[in-house]
């Protein structure tokens, strides 16, 4: 075996460099973001041939003394953290020390800098990790940076570079995302020369809705609901799009902890669970998110690009996320919201469910007042669809609503104005598919089996809510081998899964014994979703796949005891099916994600016809 050695500081760097450095876009995240830590208001970004051959970021910082300059391309040497205490509670986009020098490394680098206090600035150059001294320089106060011919003397990590164009589109994501944390930043870009993006700073919130539309395309405001809560020490704002704005790629998903960017897998299974009951099959959702907490809540020094974060209370992080996103979509009421009367929306990209993006999801969300009666109204088939299913909301016996009918206000409709509920009055149906009404904003459509399985599946579920969740025991305990891990999980949480009809118990080191199981799941592989739970348990510290199970069930049942297609209903029976979609909540999406009616504006309509041409 050799002797064993130092190894020199150039190879250090490049070693870092190779976790750190992945591409041209690695390069400028590291230099912007200490762009941002410096206080910097405005960031320029000059890119050529995708950042092979020049990448340069001017910023008006702090800037940095001249016998620092040596020091801010060293390894390991920063302003941003000093001792342990300081990395226990990381406020800074950088602190690890090793962003320039694993730069310098593997390009021939520049920097330019003025401080805020000196009457001079001053320039090193560093090439392939040697570096020159500092000599003087006209700059304004503030930094620039310079990398050229990045990876010319790693030719081996130059081969795995793509096209420019495609180099050139990671940088311009790059600088979209941390622009949407950073709304007060001013942030320029061009591209060989010809300016790309323009991103104005944000003074309030609907300039920075509009930073986030030019990032998310200009629909996504009107397909957003604003978010906004407080609770236990953490705080969450941002917008969530609505089910009917989700996307074939999870392409525009940006969640940002204390500013900075993650990906989490705590956050992004808490995501999914809060739009399983409305998004469609293989859709994901849009969003743009900021948690804020403690710094001492979170380890940001993880992994070495930053990109990765651990939470110290991961469950309390998990239902935190889920409840608050999953009550703010249960707002989404058909009817709520109504895109303007002159959307400039191109027709049939117009859901009535758009709501206004201002919205805070700690207010309630109008509906339309009722009486008890007017709120009861019968299709022609019961209220609680499957009379077998009936024991699950109480005695077979209990009253039944009387059906009663909705009539618009006498006079003229059109000159109702507030009289006029939110999804209007029925004037017709279509097919004996699709009910048409009119509203104050024109024509609505409702897909009569989509909206009415809605109201069916959250009845049927407030209805195993409010009644006692059943159980039935196991003729024979089954015995079930898990890991050691998922036997921990099944013992710490055997109260809460009891709480659902899981009756579980440890019995020995990696198996359990199921005693008890929820009658609803009665004929499901009992091993399987003992093993589906505790895998969620024991890696995110909470499960919702009994409730999900249940909730396939109650959805399927939903579907068959819903109104078909093909059946005529009468006037007064689709007035009740549009007043019971207003008081329902998701009603803007059926069980399956699909949308349950859309807004056609009398402008719309007149474009239509070429009326006013």
């Amino acid at each position: 075996m050799p002797s064993i050695r130092p190894l020199p500081p150039e190879l250090i760097n490049q070693i870092a460099a190779g976790e750190v450095i992945e591409r041209p876009a690695s390069v400028v995240k590291e230099l912007v973001e200490n762009s941002i830590d410096a206080g910097a208001r405005r960031i320029e970004v000059d890119i050529e041939q995708g950042g092979t051959r020049l990448i340069r970021v001017r910023d008006d910082g702090g800037g940095i003394p001249r016998d620092e300059l040596a020091l801010a391309v060293a390894s390991h040497a920063t302003s941003k953290i000093g001792s342990f205490d300081d990395l226990e509670r990381v406020a800074s986009m950088g602190f690890r020390g090793e962003a320039l020098a694993s730069v310098s490394s593997v390009a021939r680098f520049s920097l330019t800098s003025r401080h805020q206090g000196e009457d001079a600035a001053w320039r090193i150059e560093v090439d392939g990790g040697r570096l020159q001294d500092a000599r003087p320089a006209q700059h304004p106060p503030g930094t620039t940076i310079e990398v050229r011919d990045l990876f010319y003397n790693v030719p081996a990590r130059r081969k795995f570079l793509r096209a420019e164009r495609t180099e050139f589109a990671h940088i311009d994501d790059l600088l979209k995302s941390l622009a949407l944390a950073r709304e007060g930043v001013d942030i320029r870009l061009t591209h060989n020369g010809k300016p790309v993006r323009l991103l104005k700073p944000a003074r309030d919130e609907n300039a920075a809705l509009a930073r986030v539309a030019e990032v998310l395309g200009p629909e996504f405001p009107g397909q957003a609901l604003r978010v906004e809560h407080e609770a236990a020490g953490l705080r969450l704002s941002g917008w969530v799009g609505l089910p009917t704005a989700s996307r074939s790629q999870a392409d525009q998903q940006y969640f940002y902890v204390n500013g900075r960017l993650v990906r989490d897998r705590i956050v992004a299974h808490a995501v999914r669970q809060a739009y399983s009951d409305v998004l469609f099959h293989g859709r994901h959702p849009v969003f743009v998110l900021f948690l804020q907490l403690d710094p001492t809540g979170v380890d940001v020094n993880v992994h070495p690009a930053k990109n990765e974060v651990r939470f110290r209370e991961q469950r309390l992080i998990h239902d935190f996320l889920f409840r608050t996103l999953h009550e703010a979509l249960a707002q989404t009421r058909a009817g709520t919201s109504v895109p303007p009367v002159e959307s400039a929306l191109p027709v049939g990209m117009v859901n009535g469910a758009f709501a206004a993006a201002s919205s805070p999801v700690s207010a309630s969300m109008p509906a339309w007042p009722q009486s008890a009666s007017q709120s009861r109204l019968s299709l022609g088939v019961r209220d609680e669809p499957l009379a077998d299913y009936a024991t699950l909301f109480g005695s077979p016996g209990s009253p039944r609503p009387s059906p009663g009918a909705w009539s618009p206000p006498a006079g003229n409709e059109s000159d109702a104005g507030s009289d006029v509920p939110p999804l209007g009055y029925a004037i017709a149906q279509l097919k004996n598919i699709y009910v048409l009404a009119e509203n104050e904003h024109g024509l609505v459509l409702v897909d009569m089996h989509a909206a009415h399985e809605r109201i069916t599946y959250e009845k049927l579920k407030n209805g195993r809510v409010t009644a006692s969740l059943r159980s039935q025991m196991m003729l024979v305990p089954l015995s079930i081998a898990v890991s050691a891990r998922e036997a921990a999980a099944a013992e710490e949480h055997a109260e809460a899964l009891a709480e659902w009809g899981l009756e579980l118990s440890r019995s020995g080191p990696s198996g359990v014994v199921v005693r008890r199981i929820p009658s609803l799941l009665e004929g499901a592989d009992v091993a399987q979703l003992t093993r589906d739970v505790l895998a969620e348990l024991a890696q995110h510290g909470s499960s919702r796949r009994l409730e999900e199970l249940e909730n396939e069930l109650l959805s399927t049942m939903a579907c068959h005891g819903s109104v078909r297609a093909g059946r005529r209903l009468g006037i007064p029976e689709m007035n009740a099916l549009l007043r019971e979609m207003e008081a329902t909540e998701r009603s803007g999406q059926c069980n399956h994600g699909r949308p349950t009616w859309v807004q056609l504006s009398v402008g719309e309509l007149d474009r239509l016809f070429l009326r006013g041409r």
